[in-house]
């Protein structure tokens, strides 16, 4: 079988790592991928490139030559997709611009992944992950998970580039979601995903508020015992109980059950911080009894969530990673048999597949010369829905989801155009930010009558998502057999921490297994949760809308629906993508730990006379750099000499002036800037990066707004938070049972009245 995007056409600018890894995304699933490389090769030459440019042909141009710039300009009047992730204004000084090569191929979708909008003042900036970590806050250690002693008002550097992979993930999204508006419409469109408007999909709930109450500060997330625990083989587990069932499950199968103190597990009374300290002083001595893997094993089969921290080596050798696909093997010209990333998403009708080991650059020149020089017709698109606003107008989703990685999901298929509505049950319901753009019903699934509403919907519906636990939906009987036997069509999208067809399917776990399982938590070394924002949650939600999109656009050409899968593991795969490799004489050098300020003196985050910001300079501009500090003899300087010269000096000045007068040379900095600030900066509302909406019985809510900007047909806002269950009403009316509410209320089948805050949980 096919993947969803055979026979779309891409032609790959992309450098580093944002843009190569939006096309290997799209390759992987079927596109044929023509990666550009420059005259000397890629622009970061890493063993990632192995990875990266997996699936593609390549071809060596020198855009500034005008007959190897008429090639490029050639390949794209043949595309459907460019992807570049140039500054604004780099590829129209190329003849490359999006107005020239649409003009050309009006058909084209031209995708741009800048690190700063063309519409920011920082656009002319060189923004390295480093940049855009000092700018959205994602430099400190997550409330409760920090060292011993630390202090508060110093960053950190991680590793791990998150604003390139929720660039990419985004932009992916973004490409299959304007491919669904093109076959509609018959046009091609721009999408822009600059890495700074990403980050503000993944800061997602921490930075939603109400105005009234301001950003409050993140509380630990170590509630009855959760934690990460020291075993008795020296390896640590990280136990959650997000689910307070979890300790119950966990302490019968441990058997403490009859012999801790009854307060210690009475899910109430171990709500009072002084219970939950002593409760894991308990625990502490418990898991010192036993090795980490069995605790891990006594645990999942107890249904608890529990993981064993993994570095990402072992998660790359597990026999689950293999299995479900999240990891695979290629004999890469260069490294030889090598382990990557494998799929970040499934699905069961149009499977991906990595396309091969990567070709090295130019290695493809003359067949992709000779293909230039044969007839291509130009493709065609129905194209009746001239009048479409948005990608997914009049597409029809079933939310059924919980936590973060489900709901974001949903939030974001309502914000490209969908009419979602969000089905929980009648006393859990939660409201907040996201909810954002969706109708909600508060109805229970496992009664009968329960049952009857939702079968109803569903012959309405479009898609269904979903991230019960593992066997939950099947159980309650709305599974993806039993969707499947009733709408042959319907796109059924499941999200869940651990992926299918592996030995762990069946376990449970949110972030924190997610990030244990997949060797992030071990990066910070204590090991602890990583980062102030839920990367993989919010990212296996960014996943899950592509893998959504996918499906929907395999429908659009063939009719046929399908399952859509991805997991928390996956999403935490690809955010250690340039780093997760395994090959004969691989060695990690990536920086570590919370000690870590960057990867060289010209590369990390620097304290200032009031406060921090990062210098991102590159070798090649150090006499400028020297000219700035005022120190001619650092050109002189390397290592731990030149780090303690430009830390004396900097220490000296105020953190906006060093900024300042580095800017003006050309070269990148950026203060620290606390997210509370990130959230009311004036380009940040302007841009529409951060809104304000007025929530009903609650007032003025302050959130995240769009990160995906398309020329033609945009994402939309959506309106702001309701009550949950708000819409019940409405939703029978629409079905034909309206007079069916009252008794449905009475017997608690769902809830209309009473109901829950619009917005809760801080958002």
């Amino acid at each position: 079988m096919a993947g969803a995007l055979v026979g779309v056409r891409v032609v790959d600018f992309g450098h580093y790592l944002a843009g190569p890894l939006a096309a290997v995304m799209l390759a992987d699933q079927g596109a044929e991928v023509v990666h550009v490389d420059p005259p000397n090769g890629p622009r970061w030459q890493a063993p990632a490139d192995a990875f990266l440019n997996r699936g593609k042909r390549r071809i060596t141009l020198d855009l500034k030559r005008p007959d190897d710039r008429a090639v490029a300009q050639r390949l794209v009047e043949r595309a459907d997709v460019l992807i570049e992730n140039f500054r604004p204004g780099v590829m129209d000084r190329l003849g490359l611009g999006a107005e020239a090569m649409c003009a050309r191929n009006p058909c084209l979708i031209y995708c741009s992944l800048p690190g700063f909008a063309a519409d920011d003042p920082r656009a002319d900036m060189r923004a390295w992950e480093g940049v855009i970590a000092a700018a959205t806050a994602n430099c400190t250690p997550r409330v409760g998970e920090e060292p011993p002693g630390w202090d508060w008002s110093r960053p950190f550097y991680s590793a791990l580039p998150l604003a390139s992979t929720f660039a990419a993930f985004l932009a992916a999204t973004g490409i299959v979601m304007a491919l669904i508006a093109r076959h509609r419409t018959g046009r091609g469109q721009r999408v822009t995903v600059p890495l700074f408007d990403a980050m503000f999909t993944l800061i997602g709930p921490a930075g939603a508020y109400r105005e009234d109450q301001g950003l409050r500060p993140p509380a630990p997330i170590h509630g009855r015992g959760a934690g990460c625990f020291r075993c008795g083989d020296g390896r640590y587990v990280q136990f959650d109980t997000s689910s307070p069932r979890h300790l119950t499950w966990f302490a019968r199968a441990a058997g403490i059950t009859a012999t801790w103190e009854p307060e210690l597990l009475d899910l109430d009374r171990n709500r009072d911080p002084t219970v939950n300290e002593r409760l894991h002083a308990r625990l502490r001595e418990l898991f010192l009894t036993r090795p980490a893997a069995e605790w891990e094993e006594i645990g999942n089969r107890a249904g608890a969530a529990i993981a064993l921290v993994r570095t990402a080596q072992e998660w790359l050798h597990t026999e689950h990673a293999r299995q479900i696909g999240a990891v695979v093997q290629l004999d890469d010209p260069v490294l030889g048999p090598t382990w990557m990333p494998g799929l970040a998403v499934h699905l069961s009708e149009s499977p991906g597949t990595p396309g091969g080991p990567r070709r090295l650059p130019d290695a493809d020149r003359d067949q992709v010369l000779a293909e230039l020089d044969r007839p291509s017709p130009r493709s065609t698109f129905p194209g009746t829905e001239l009048e479409l606003r948005h990608p997914l107008q009049g597409v029809k989703v079933l939310d059924l989801c919980l936590a973060l990685a489900g709901p974001t999901c949903g939030r974001l298929l309502a914000e490209f155009g969908a009419e979602v509505v969000k089905i929980s049950a009648p006393n859990t319901g939660a409201g907040g930010y996201l909810n954002r753009g969706k109708r909600s019903l508060l109805l229970d699934l496992a009664s009968l009558d329960g049952l009857r509403v939702f079968w109803k919907l569903v012959e309405q519906a479009d898609v269904v998502v979903e991230n019960f636990s593992p066997g939950t939906a099947d159980r309650l009987g709305i599974g993806y057999e039993e969707a499947r036997a009733r709408r042959p069509d319907l796109i059924y999208t499941s999200i869940s921490c651990y992926g299918y067809g592996g030995p762990w399917t069946a376990r449970r776990g949110w972030e924190r297994q997610g990030q244990a399982v997949t060797g992030i938590m071990e990066r910070t070394a204590l090991p602890s949760v990583l980062g102030p924002y839920n990367l993989v949650d919010i990212g296996t939600g960014v996943l899950g809308t592509f893998a959504t999109a996918l499906a929907l656009y395999h429908r659009l050409r063939t009719g046929q629906g399908q399952r859509a899968c991805t997991s928390l593991v996956q999403a935490g795969t690809y955010h250690q993508a340039p780093y997760l490799l395994d090959y004969a004489g691989h060695v990690a050098e990536e920086p570590r730990g919370y000690a870590a300020l960057g990867t060289d003196p010209l590369y990390r985050f620097y304290p200032a006379r009031d406060g921090w910001f990062f210098l991102a300079a590159h070798a090649a501009e150090r006499e400028r750099l020297a000219q700035v500090v005022g120190l001619p003899e650092i050109v002189r300087l390397d290592g731990a000499a030149l780090e303690r010269a430009l830390e004396a000096t900097f220490a000296r000045g105020a953190v906006d002036d060093w900024v300042a007068c580095l800017r003006r040379a050309g070269i990148s900095a950026h203060a620290v800037i606390p997210l509370a600030k990130v959230m009311v900066d004036a380009t940040v509302r302007a841009r529409g990066l951060s809104v304000t909406q007025e929530v009903a019985g609650v007032g003025p809510c302050t959130m995240p707004g769009l990160s995906v900007h398309l020329s033609d047909t945009p994402m939309r806002l959506g309106e702001p938070p309701r009550p949950p269950g708000a819409d019940a009403a409405t939703i029978l009316a629409e079905l034909g049972m309206a007079e069916e509410l009252p008794r449905l209320e009475r017997r608690w089948v769902l809830r209309a009245s009473d109901l829950p805050p619009a917005w809760g949980g801080g958002g």
